[in-house]
Protein backbone atom coordinates (compact mmCIF):
# COMPACT_ATOMS: atom_id res chain seq x y z
CA UNK A 1 0.00 0.00 0.00
CA UNK A 2 2.65 2.67 1.04
CA UNK A 3 4.63 2.56 -2.74
CA UNK A 4 1.39 3.14 -4.55
CA UNK A 5 0.73 6.16 -1.89
CA UNK A 6 4.44 7.55 -2.76
CA UNK A 7 3.85 7.24 -6.26
CA UNK A 8 0.14 9.39 -6.07
CA UNK A 9 2.37 11.85 -4.20
CA UNK A 10 5.38 12.29 -7.03
CA UNK A 11 2.53 12.05 -9.79
CA UNK A 12 -0.71 13.34 -8.36
CA UNK A 13 -2.86 15.96 -10.00
CA UNK A 14 -1.87 18.37 -7.68
CA UNK A 15 1.44 17.80 -7.29
CA UNK A 16 3.54 20.97 -6.47
CA UNK A 17 0.29 22.69 -6.30
CA UNK A 18 -0.36 24.41 -3.40
CA UNK A 19 -4.69 24.44 -2.37
CA UNK A 20 -6.75 26.51 0.01
CA UNK A 21 -10.10 24.93 0.83
CA UNK A 22 -12.69 27.59 1.83
CA UNK A 23 -16.41 27.47 2.74
CA UNK A 24 -18.10 24.23 3.69
CA UNK A 25 -18.06 21.59 0.55
CA UNK A 26 -21.02 18.53 0.77
CA UNK A 27 -18.56 15.51 0.91
CA UNK A 28 -16.01 16.58 2.75
CA UNK A 29 -14.99 18.13 6.00
CA UNK A 30 -11.93 20.78 5.38
CA UNK A 31 -9.53 18.06 7.33
CA UNK A 32 -10.94 15.74 4.63
CA UNK A 33 -10.14 17.64 1.59
CA UNK A 34 -6.84 18.79 2.49
CA UNK A 35 -6.00 15.19 3.41
CA UNK A 36 -7.06 14.63 -0.26
CA UNK A 37 -4.67 17.26 -1.70
CA UNK A 38 -1.61 15.56 -0.02
CA UNK A 39 -2.07 12.32 -1.12
CA UNK A 40 -2.49 13.76 -4.50
CA UNK A 41 1.17 15.57 -4.02
CA UNK A 42 -0.06 18.65 -3.18
CA UNK A 43 0.15 21.01 -0.13
CA UNK A 44 -2.96 22.19 1.97
CA UNK A 45 -2.28 25.83 3.16
CA UNK A 46 -4.79 27.59 5.31
CA UNK A 47 -3.93 31.21 4.04
CA UNK A 48 -4.12 32.72 0.33
CA UNK A 49 -1.64 34.23 -1.44
CA UNK A 50 0.00 35.02 -4.87
CA UNK A 51 1.45 31.20 -5.23
CA UNK A 52 -1.69 29.57 -3.85
CA UNK A 53 -2.49 27.30 -6.57
CA UNK A 54 -6.23 26.74 -5.95
CA UNK A 55 -8.92 27.48 -3.73
CA UNK A 56 -11.53 24.88 -3.68
CA UNK A 57 -14.36 27.35 -2.42
CA UNK A 58 -18.13 25.68 -1.08
CA UNK A 59 -20.99 27.38 -0.23
CA UNK A 60 -19.71 30.51 2.25
CA UNK A 61 -16.46 31.10 0.71
CA UNK A 62 -15.76 34.28 2.42
CA UNK A 63 -12.85 36.40 2.38
CA UNK A 64 -10.18 33.26 0.97
CA UNK A 65 -12.27 33.49 -2.26
CA UNK A 66 -12.29 37.29 -2.49
CA UNK A 67 -8.53 37.09 -1.87
CA UNK A 68 -8.61 34.53 -4.66
CA UNK A 69 -10.02 36.39 -6.88
CA UNK A 70 -7.77 39.64 -6.39
CA UNK A 71 -4.70 37.53 -6.89
CA UNK A 72 -5.79 36.14 -10.07
CA UNK A 73 -6.07 32.15 -8.30
CA UNK A 74 -7.76 29.50 -10.00
CA UNK A 75 -11.24 28.82 -8.26
CA UNK A 76 -12.84 25.46 -8.27
CA UNK A 77 -15.86 24.47 -7.02
CA UNK A 78 -16.57 20.70 -5.37
CA UNK A 79 -17.04 19.25 -8.50
CA UNK A 80 -14.14 20.15 -10.08
CA UNK A 81 -11.85 19.36 -7.03
CA UNK A 82 -13.45 16.09 -7.24
CA UNK A 83 -13.01 15.29 -10.81
CA UNK A 84 -9.06 16.28 -10.23
CA UNK A 85 -8.86 13.53 -7.59
CA UNK A 86 -10.63 10.80 -9.82
CA UNK A 87 -13.83 10.55 -7.41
Amino acid sequence: VRPAHERIKREGKFAGKTVVVTGTLQNFTRSQAEAAVREAGGNASSSVSKKTDFVVAGSDPGSKLEKAQKFGVKVLNEKEFMELLGK
